[in-house]
This record gives structure tokens, C-alpha cells and sequence, in this order.
């Protein structure tokens, strides 16, 4: 898991396996607002930068959409 600090944007690959986080955690009955929570303490981002992620990851129909 990589955890961002602030200094470097995330990669695409890191942004990825965010989104895919996202996505099984609203697939085992989490809601949208659980899921953002438990990635944002997962991979220490901020829910701003999960939110970003979340609108990229639908705009760009990333797997496993």
C-alpha cells in the first residue's frame, strides 16, 4: 500500500488500486460514504483525493467497472 505524504502525486497504478478498493467495498455492502472512509485510512489519503480518484476512475470506466 503506498500512502501519500503530500509531496508526490499517486501514480496511476496506486490510483487504480484505490479505485478497485472502492469499488469491492460498496460491492460487500458498504455504502459510498464507508467505503470512502475505509480508503482513506487504508492508503492514508485524504477523502478529497478519493473523491478526485472515484470521479477519474468512473470518467475513465477503469476496471472493474
Amino acid at each position: 500500500m503506498t500512502q501519500d505524504t503530500g509531496h508526490e502525486p499517486l501514480s496511476e497504478d496506486c490510483r487504480k488500486e484505490i479505485f478497485l478498493a472502492l469499488v469491492n467495498a460498496q460491492d460487500h455492502a458498504m455504502d459510498v460514504a464507508q467505503s470512502r472512509q475505509l480508503v482513506v485510512q487504508r492508503f492514508g489519503v485524504s477523502e478529497s483525493q478519493v473523491r478526485s480518484i472515484e470521479r477519474e476512475g468512473l470518467d475513465h470506466q477503469w476496471p472493474p467497472l
